[in-house]
């Protein structure tokens, strides 16, 4: 008598659901997609959004560095800043503009810290998403300014 060789239950099993494993890629592959873009919209936003208020805070600066008191110097570097973040497309829910030190002399410096709430609400479509971004930039006031109590000759 021979012996005749049966094949395991679970090894018949196997043989059955040849393909599967290509049928599930097929449908997870979109969903990994559609998770990746999502993913790469999000980080976008946000280094987008950095950089922009980096260039706010050096024109913040800049437009201090210009001024000749501490006072007109904030509140120009907050004009400023408003107007860039504005025509750059950056929605602020709070906006912050520090100057940390103003030496308006000349030969000094200027440093201005810009901070924002920003939303990224927009680009989720999920109605989360607020970064709180903040950048600090140092601006030269002038060597060859002059003085702001000597007044011009005529």
């Amino acid at each position: 008598m021979t012996a005749r060789r049966t094949t395991p239950r679970h090894r018949s099993w196997w043989r059955e659901e040849r393909g599967s494993v290509a049928s599930e890629a097929v449908l997870v592959t979109p969903l990994l997609v559609l998770l990746l873009v999502f993913v790469a919209v999000v980080v976008h936003r946000g280094v987008d959004a950095r950089l922009r208020i980096n260039d706010v805070a050096h024109q913040a600066a800049r437009a201090a560095s210009l001024e000749r008191t501490g006072a007109r110097a904030a509140g120009q570097a907050r004009s400023t800043a408003a107007t860039a973040l504005a025509s750059a497309g950056v929605a602020c829910r709070a906006l912050a503009v520090d100057i940390a030190a103003a030496d308006l002399r000349a030969g000094g410096t200027v440093t201005v810290t810009v901070s924002c709430d920003v939303d990224l609400g927009d680009a989720l479509m999920l109605g989360a998403g607020q970064k709180r971004l903040s950048a600090t930039a140092i601006e030269p006031v002038d060597t060859y300014r002059s003085d702001a109590n000597v007044t011009a000759e005529r």
